[in-house]
């Protein structure tokens, strides 16, 4: 006989009420932490408009039912499409992942943190137009940035202790406990309400990792942050009805999320819900790689120069041995074919071997036509990865926090060149003064990709103008990337 289990109903789990909590009552007063959040804005968006150029992204965006216009709705940057906010947070969440492009973070777990931007900005946007069909006041682009600092930290400091790869979990559950929580208060949740809809977030079914790796990499991956940003809102707005919620929905016995999906284990917190995650956050600046890869084909592009320099070319290359870390390893060490673009961009060997062959590493380096050439492959053969556990130590520690890599070439006459050691990529906190006049350059790439010079003028002048991108309404701001 089963013991019996009381049907008292619990107060809330006090996970759910932190989150809660410090949405609603949290102020975000750190210069650093905002003034960082402009720049992953712009980047974040920046990495949306390149990824219109790939049709396998583009074939997802628009309404669930095409045609399907919705009055006073959430408009996609770079495109025509007005939709609800569920469908529009899918839009803009697929677009930011879709080049694995935007920022990083890397812990227990990892993921990208400003995948949140899709459920915040598609809220904010119909909010605010709504707002103004009303002749009520619309919300400022400063309610994105500090929603944008909130869903940061939730998600980062969930990620410090707790791995959900480790048992199986995609981390784009983070995203969608995040956004729920964010967007719910912009909806004006009450906070029995929010702990509710972050309850739902909670029970709700979670993605697995198995199209994130071999022999399953396929691009769900691509879009898992699009539709964790609409179930999102989905969620809050459920929650905004008056639904219930379920307070033990971590910690109930047998039936909770801790019994069922985690091994038993409670969350672990290594701080208090502040900043840091925005203000310590990783850009991808250089590659559109996996980010434990960032610092591996920096250093193949240093290698690159240094065998033209000899006359040399990646024929000439008889081994290559990757000195990483850990996570790297368990992630993105590949061998054998490579199925698709998704497949080549989390394949460190890939990453490495196409800097070495061409001195460069773009998006379009992961398509067919470029996957094609034999050399590739066979350089990936002779490429070998190894944990220096120094670099595994480094990488957790929370005053370092680096993503190492060092890379080691021989040669076939049997020398070697001299080891190139990367620890922090250029998107790291370490080298922010040297990554953001970099970081304003790739945006600016990317809204030449989409738009004419006036407007690209238009929306650099609001953009990189902090006081005025602050005080703008956002539908005005989004009407800027309107095609």
């Amino acid at each position: 006989m089963s013991a019996h289990v009381s049907n008292v109903r619990p107060q809330p789990d006090q996970v759910l009420v932190d989150i809660v909590d410090y949405v609603l009552d949290f102020r975000i007063d750190s210069a650093l932490a905002l003034s960082t959040a402009r720049y992953c804005l712009l980047d974040t968006l920046g990495c949306g408009l390149e990824a219109l150029s790939y049709p396998a992204c583009t074939k997802l965006l628009g309404p669930i039912v095409p045609g399907t216009i919705v009055p006073h709705g959430a408009k996609v940057p770079g495109t025509s499409f007005q939709l609800d906010p569920v469908q529009g947070a899918f839009n803009i969440g697929a677009m930011i992942r879709w080049l694995d492009f935007n920022d990083t973070w890397l812990a227990a777990e990892w993921g990208h943190p400003s995948d949140n931007l899709g459920a915040i900005l598609a809220t904010a946007d119909w909010l605010s137009r709504t707002a103004v069909a009303h002749s009520k006041p619309p919300l400022t682009m400063q309610h994105v940035l500090e929603g944008m600092v909130k869903a940061h930290e939730i998600q980062g400091c969930m990620a410090l202790e707790n791995s959900f790869n480790k048992v199986g979990l995609d981390h784009v559950l983070l995203v969608k406990l995040a956004s729920t929580a964010v967007v719910g208060q912009m909806i004006g949740l009450s906070r029995d309400e929010l702990i509710n809809a972050v309850s739902l977030a909670m029970v709700d079914g979670q993605a697995l990792r198995t199209y994130r790796h071999a022999p399953n990499t396929g691009s769900r991956k691509s879009w898992a942050a699009g539709d964790a940003t609409s179930r999102a809102v989905r969620l809050a707005l459920i929650a905004k009805t008056g639904e219930m919620g379920y307070p033990s929905a971590l910690t109930a016995k047998t039936w909770g999320f801790y019994d069922v999906s985690f091994k038993g284990q409670p969350f672990k917190f290594q701080r208090p819900y502040g900043s840091y995650v925005m203000e310590n956050v990783l850009f991808k600046i250089s590659f559109p790689a996996e980010f434990h890869a960032q610092t591996a084909a920096e250093a193949a592009m240093t290698l690159h120069g240094m065998l033209a320099q000899r006359g040399l070319t990646a024929q000439d290359i008889k081994r290559v041995t990757i000195r990483t870390h850990e996570a790297a390893i368990r992630i993105i060490d590949k061998t054998g074919p490579l199925a698709n673009p998704a497949d080549r961009d989390h394949c460190i060997q890939y990453m490495v071997a196409v800097p070495l062959l061409f001195g460069r590493l773009t998006a379009a380096d992961y398509e067919d036509d470029v996957a094609q050439d034999p050399r590739i492959d066979a350089l990936r053969a002779k490429t070998v990865c190894v944990e220096d556990p120094q670099f595994t130590q480094d990488y957790h520690a929370p005053d370092k926090r680096s993503i190492a890599n060092a890379l080691t070439v021989e040669l076939n006459d049997g020398t070697a060149l001299e080891e190139v050691v990367v620890e922090y990529p250029i998107g790291h906190k370490r080298r922010r003064d040297e990554g953001i006049p970099l970081l304003i350059e790739k945006f600016r790439i990317n809204l030449a990709r989409r738009f004419p010079a006036k407007q690209q003028q238009a929306i650099l002048d609001v953009s990189l103008d902090a006081a005025r991108l602050d005080a703008m309404p956002v539908n005005e701001y989004v009407d800027l990337y309107v095609i």
